[in-house]
C-alpha cells in the first residue's frame, strides 16, 4: 500500500471488497450520567467476507462488545450495524431472532451443548426448533471436514473438551450461515485441542467459504486470521494483515506502550 493510500485508510475499514458486515459510528455506553461506560466510541468497521478475522485487545477494551453488537445479541446506543445488506439497528426482538438464527453461526468456549442430545442432534439444534431440514450434502461435508463421523452418536459427556468444540463448530457451520462468530472459542481447550479447532475455523474459510470473526487474546490463535483487529478504549487502533505470533505479539506491546494513539495499516 502507498503512503497517500496508507494515511486514508482507517483501521477496521475494507474499502472495495465485499463486507459480510459492517458498522458506522457504532457507539456502546453503559449506565448513564457520570457512571456511565464507553464500551464502544464511534467505531467503523468492515468484517471482509469469505475472510478469516480476529479480533484483540486488553480487558476492557471492547472487543466482546464488538462482537455482540455486530452480531445482533447487544443493542447499540448510537450508530448503525449491518449484516450483508441488512440494517440489524432497529429490527424488532422477532425479526432480530430470526436474522440471528438463519444467518449467523455462533461459537462460545462454553460449547453450550445440550446434555441429553447426541452430537448430531447438537449439530441440527437450531434448524430443528425452526423448523427446517438441513442441506444433508452439505451437512456431511462439514461433519467429515471436522472428523466427526464416527462421534454423531455420543453425548456431550462421552466427548472429550476438543469434540465437544467440534461439535459446537459444526453447529455453527451447519445451517450454512453468511457469518460465524467465536468468542474465544480455544478457551476452554488445551493446547492440541486448541490448534485443532483454530485448524477448522481455518478449513471453514478456506475448504467452505465461510467468514468467521473470532475473539481472542492468544496471538498464535490470531496468527491463524488472515487480519487482526487490535482495540484499546472502545476504538480500533491497529490492524495486521498475514499475521504470525510473532508480528502479532509485537505489535501488542507496541500499541500496549502507546495505548490510544493509533497506526497505520501494516500489509
Amino acid at each position: 500500500m502507498s503512503t497517500s493510500a496508507a494515511a486514508r485508510h482507517a483501521p477496521g475499514r475494507v474499502p472495495g471488497e465485499g463486507t459480510a458486515a459492517r458498522a458506522r459510528g457504532l457507539t456502546k455506553a453503559y449506565g448513564a450520567g457520570e457512571t456511565a461506560v464507553l464500551a464502544l466510541d464511534s467505531v467503523d468497521v468492515d468484517i471482509a467476507r469469505g475472510r478469516f478475522t480476529a479480533v484483540m485487545g486488553p480487558s476492557g477494551s471492547g472487543k466482546s462488545t464488538l462482537m455482540h453488537c455486530l452480531a445482533g445479541l447487544d443493542t447499540v446506543s448510537a450508530g448503525q450495524v449491518w449484516l450483508g445488506d441488512t440494517e440489524i439497528t432497529g429490527l424488532r426482538e422477532r425479526e432480530l431472532t430470526r436474522l440471528r438464527r438463519d444467518r449467523i453461526g455462533f461459537m462460545f468456549q462454553s460449547f453450550n451443548l445440550i446434555p441429553t442430545l447426541t452430537a448430531a442432534e447438537n449439530i441440527t439444534l437450531p434448524m430443528d426448533i425452526a423448523g427446517r431440514k438441513p442441506d444433508q450434502a452439505w451437512l456431511d461435508q462439514v461433519i467429515d471436514t471436522l472428523g466427526l463421523r464416527g462421534r454423531l452418536t455420543h453425548r456431550p459427556s462421552q466427548l472429550s473438551g476438543g469434540q465437544q468444540q467440534r461439535v459446537a463448530c459444526a453447529r455453527a457451520l451447519a445451517s450454512r450461515p453468511e457469518l460465524i462468530f467465536a468468542d474465544e472459542p480455544t478457551g476452554n481447550l488445551d493446547s492440541r485441542a486448541g490448534l485443532e479447532v483454530l485448524g477448522f475455523l481455518r478449513g471453514a474459510v478456506d475448504d467452505l467459504g465461510q467468514t468467521v470473526v473470532m475473539v481472542t487474546h492468544d496471538p498464535g490463535a490470531a496468527a491463524h486470521s488472515d487480519l487482526v483487529l487490535f482495540l484499546a478504549d472502545g476504538r480500533i487502533v491497529d490492524e495486521l494483515a498475514r499475521p504470525t505470533a510473532e508480528r502479532v505479539l509485537e505489535r501488542m506491546k507496541r500499541f500496549d506502550g502507546a495505548r490510544g494513539t493509533g497506526a497505520a495499516r501494516e500489509d
